[in-house]
C-alpha cells in the first residue's frame, strides 16, 4: 500500500486533503508542522509528501530540501501545495528540489488525479 504524508498547519485544509485521498487505497499520515514531517518521513518512508509552504518554525521549502538532500529519503516524491502561486514561488519550490507544485485553491478531483499520476510514476 502506498503511503502519503500530508503536512499543513491549517487543519481544515489538511482534513480536506486527507478526505480527498481516502477515496484511494493509501495509508495516510498527517501533521501540522515541518519538524514532525521530517520525523514521520524518516520513520514511515512515505511514497509522497503533500507539503504546505507557509508553516511556523520550518517552511515547506526547508522540509523539502532536508528530505531531498538526505540519501535515505531523497526518493520520496514531494508535491508542494500552497497559496503562494507566483513565478518566484515556483522557482523557490524547484530550488528546494520539489517534484511537483499545485496552487491553492485547488479542485479536490485535480489533487486526486495528480496524486494518482505521481504514485504511478
Amino acid at each position: 500500500m502506498n503511503k502519503i504524508l500530508v503536512v499543513d498547519d491549517e487543519r481544515a485544509l489538511r482534513l480536506l486533503v486527507v478526505d480527498t485521498l481516502e477515496i484511494g487505497d493509501y495509508e495516510i499520515f498527517e501533521t501540522d508542522n515541518g519538524i514532525d514531517a521530517l520525523e514521520i518521513a524518516k520513520n514511515k518512508k512515505p511514497n509522497l509528501i503533500i507539503l504546505d509552504v507557509m508553516m511556523p518554525g520550518m517552511t515547506g521549502y526547508e522540509v523539502c530540501e532536508h528530505i531531498k538532500t538526505n540519501p535515505d529519503l531523497a526518493h520520496i516524491k514531494i508535491l508542494i501545495l500552497t497559496a503562494k502561486g507566483q513565478q518566484a514561488d515556483r522557482k523557490a519550490a524547484k530550488y528546494a528540489l520539489a517534484d511537483y507544485y499545485l496552487s491553492k485553491p485547488f479542485s479536490p478531483m485535480e489533487l486526486l488525479l495528480m496524486v494518482e499520476k505521481i504514485i504511478e510514476d
